[in-house]
């Protein structure tokens, strides 16, 4: 019934252009993702009340599937959201794409999620997020029917940040693997590695058919400035592991065997995303029978494009076929 099954946080993202002063004036770390409680996201966000904003919906998990929706597959998504308007334009959106989501992803009190993101001129993104009812993704939103009819299992590494939600990603993991569902997790983020590796090892169990991850994540995992060992390691949790490299492309390891895909030449203007396309991209040209090296191009692609927008997605649904037909043409 489903090509993908995504699950991940529920935010909605609100973002702002800033210099690198900003960033050292409040003690925000260029370049991750930062935990934050709510009166710390006010604070900030009242700070930048007079600069022009720009705020979608995002969380890393959902703008894969968001954007694998948009490649033509066809997607699921559990979350939870409060019944608030931050939670109701999260779910509006992607029922306007066309991803279905789990009916019991409202819940009837507290605050829906937000990342305030603070894009500096090179481009980098820095992500301060308040979970909000996030946090309280647990086993229950999982949908284990729609899920046993999934092609892949997509996980983001952000739910290792928490006991609840990291209990919810190993419980869709392990009905996925019961189920013969192939199963996909990101590292998401170095700051995930250095702070909640643990988790990240639960949720990784034995083993995953697809990792995801950048050049950073790979190094700090590993705990080495040398990338060949970093390979050899995570080959060891994934039978595919996909590795981006900004603007270089990104290398492919398949059973060991590593193959290295040129990126394309774009004027970025805001990377945020690029790593959650990447993956969706490649994910969707998986499901559709694409080889992986011809899967890899795609993704390198649909991150190059991406990263020439503000925002982590594009601005239209419509746009996704747009680029997979600019890429085949």
């Amino acid at each position: 019934m489903y090509d993908i099954y995504g699950l991940g946080n529920a935010l909605v993202d609100t973002e702002y252009q800033v210099d690198d002063g900003y960033l050292r004036a409040h003690g925000i770390d260029k370049g991750h993702m930062t935990l934050v409680d709510e009166t710390r996201l006010r604070t900030l966000l009242n700070g930048l009340s007079e600069r022009p904003a720009k705020r979608i919906s995002g969380g890393s998990a959902a703008n894969s599937i968001y954007a694998a929706q948009g490649f033509g597959n066809r997607t699921f998504y559990s979350c939870k959201v409060a019944r608030d308007s931050i939670g109701e334009h999260f779910l509006a959106d992607l029922k306007e794409a066309g991803v279905q989501c789990n009916e019991n992803a409202r819940n009837s009190s507290g605050t829906s999620g937000e990342c305030l993101i603070l894009v500096t001129p090179d481009a980098e993104r820095s992500m301060n997020t308040f979970l909000g009812i996030s946090s309280a993704l647990s086993a229950a939103e999982v949908d284990t029917s729609a899920l046993s009819q999934s092609r892949f299992l997509y996980v983001e590494g952000y739910l290792s940040s928490n006991a609840s939600s990291l209990h919810a990603a190993i419980a869709a993991k392990e009905q996925a693997e019961a189920d013969s569902v192939k199963t996909a997790i990101s590292l998401s983020d170095a700051s995930m590695v250095l702070h909640f590796r643990d988790g990240l090892e639960q949720m990784l169990g034995n083993g995953v058919d697809q990792l995801f991850c950048n050049e950073e994540e790979a190094l700090t995992w590993a705990r080495t400035d040398r990338l060949d060992v970093a390979i050899h390691e995570l080959k060891d949790i994934s039978r595919v592991c996909n590795i981006t490299l900004g603007a270089a492309g990104s290398l492919s390891v398949i059973d060991g065997r590593q193959t290295s895909v040129a990126g394309y030449k774009v004027q970025a203007v805001d990377t945020n995303g690029a790593g959650d396309i990447y993956a969706g991209a490649y994910l969707a040209m998986i499901c559709k029978g694409e080889q992986p090296t011809d899967a890899t191009r795609f993704a390198n692609y649909a991150a190059a494009q991406l990263v020439t927008h503000i925002g982590a997605r594009l601005p239209k649904v419509s746009g996704y076929q747009q680029l997979l037909a600019q890429f085949k043409s």
